[in-house]
């Protein structure tokens, strides 16, 4: 069974920075090329895309709101997605998900994904 999981999420001050984990398991996961994203959902709001990673890790691209403050990265084993973020603000906390997508290129819209992960929650204080 197909199954994302997130990790490292929790409470930071504004400024601060935070690492999220995203580990794959599953036959799809270890047979096919598959891409993956981060997005999030703030209470009251739409799921956003945040960011994404082609299978090679060759391609990424981000939301505006996060260039040059998020970083998305893939072990070299692929299984493993990382969302690196620094300089968090107020406006960042939201449960973020992690996606996965049999393509080899990094989508950026939320239906475009076929597998996610339960969610973390992401605060930054003020």
């Amino acid at each position: 069974q197909e199954q994302l999981v997130e990790s490292g999420g929790g409470l930071v001050q504004a400024g601060g920075s935070l690492r999220l984990s995203c580990a794959a398991s599953g036959r799809t996961f270890d047979t096919y090329a598959y891409s993956m994203g981060w997005f999030r959902q703030a209470p009251g709001k739409e799921r956003e895309f945040v960011a994404a990673i082609s299978w090679s890790g060759g391609r990424t691209n981000y939301a505006d709101s996060v260039k040059g403050r998020f970083t998305i990265s893939r072990d070299g084993g692929k299984n493993t997605v990382y969302l690196q973020m620094s300089s968090l603000k107020p406006e960042d906390t939201a449960v973020y998900y992690c996606a996965a997508r049999r393509t080899l290129i990094a989508p950026m819209t939320w239906r475009e994904y076929d597998y996610w992960g339960q969610g973390t929650q992401v605060t930054v204080s003020s």
